[in-house]
Parts: C-alpha cells; structure tokens; sequence
C-alpha cells in the first residue's frame, strides 16, 4: 500500500489525535505545503515546480511529491498527445486545502518579520490577489486584467465584489502587464509606480493603464500585529 510510506517514519509522527496534528502529519513536512501551493491553478511539471521553488532541490521535490501522492493529496499523470508528458495535480480533497492557505497567508502578512520584497512565484502572486482583495473597495467596479510571466500568462477578473484568477489569456482584457511577479507584488502591495519599472524595460502595459491603477487600490498589507 501507498500509504505505509507515511507511516513508515513513525518517528516524525506526532502520535496525537487532534486534526491539526494529523494535518501536519500529512503536510507538515519543509517544502510540503509551498508544493502544494504551486499545484493550486492546476497541473504542474516537475521541472515546472523546481523552477517556482527556489532553493529546492530535485531529490526532495520527488521526495514531497511521492510523500503527498501516497497519502492523497495530488496524483500524478501523463497529458495525452501530443503532450505526452507527466504532470502532478491536487486531488479534490488536495484542493480543499485552499481555505487554509488564505488565512494562514493573511495571519502570517501581520509578522513584522515578513518580507515582501523576497521572491514570489507566478502561483503565488495570484493567490495572493485572492487573499489579500478587499471587496469593500471595490463598489460596483468590474474589470478584467492579464499577466504574462515569461510563458505564463494569467487572467484576474473582478465583478460583484469577488475576484478570481485563472491561467490563460483573456482576448477580453482591459490592460495586460508583462514583466515578473516580483515586481507585480511591488506595485500593488508596495506601491510603486509602474513607470519605475517601465522605464528600465522591466514592465510593459498595454490597454488601459487606468484599470491598474484602479486595481491596486484594492489592495492592502493589514496592520503589522504587536509583539
């Protein structure tokens, strides 16, 4: 069976019966939960998810991915042709998870030792989008925005109050912006002009520049909490 590779290593177990703790028995491991993040807009490559998780190495990377497969979080599987490649993808209980990633990257924001000038996947900026937009700014604005990341483009739309990212393009956009994700998070969350990014040939916006500068102010870093 899968599963006794989990419960093989019965010394890193916590050998407790609350959910948490069996919750971090499944994902608790380094890596784990970043892993998972990075399947959270759909199936990833191997050398996809290497490339997005800095700092990790391919021996553990096969380690949390058959670690996360056995206990039935993500499953792996090939894309038909032309394809023909394997992917790794959350399960539907894997993607149950997302709840939690919200909150935890929400509480986790109010560090003072958080730094969000470090790196930032193409994944995480957007779900960053989702955890971080406050609909009470946004009134009645609709709207819809492109990022391209490389060879990655994203699509963030916003309508009655709630936003949502996706991966694709949308012919439909109002304003596309090609550059890095580090440099999205600078303007939203640190907000930095745009044209300090332009004028070093590190951004480039098409459309109505109007629609991001709108989509900005919907945003905001919460109070840092009080140690």
């Amino acid at each position: 069976m899968k599963l006794e590779k989990i419960t093989a290593k019965a010394g890193r177990r916590y050998h407790d019966a609350c959910g948490a703790a069996h919750g971090l028995d499944l994902i608790g491991e380094r890596w784990a939960l970043l892993v998972i993040r990075e399947l959270m807009m759909g199936p990833r490559r191997f050398g996809d998810l290497k490339k997005d998780l800095h700092g990790l190495s391919a021996n553990v990377l096969t380690q949390r991915l058959e670690g996360l497969e056995a206990s039935g979080v993500l499953r792996r599987r090939k894309l038909p042709p032309p394809a023909s490649v394997q992917v790794y993808e959350l399960t539907d209980w894997g993607y149950e998870i997302k709840p939690v990633f919200m909150v935890l990257g929400r509480w986790a924001a109010r560090s003072p030792l958080h730094d969000p000038t470090l790196p930032i996947s193409a994944v995480s900026i957007m779900q960053s989008f989702e955890t971080m937009f406050d609909p009470a700014l946004t009134g009645d604005a609709a709207m819809t925005l492109g990022f391209v990341f490389g060879d990655e483009p994203f699509v963030v739309r916003i309508a009655d109050g709630a936003l949502t990212t996706a991966r694709g393009i949308d012919e439909g956009a109002q304003v596309v912006l090609t550059t890095q994700p580090p440099l999205v998070a600078a303007c939203v969350y640190g907000k930095v002009p745009p044209a300090a990014f332009e004028t070093e040939g590190l951004m480039t916006i098409t459309g109505d520049r109007g629609v991001f500068d709108c989509f900005v102010g919907f945003f905001n870093l919460p109070e840092k909490a009080a140690v």
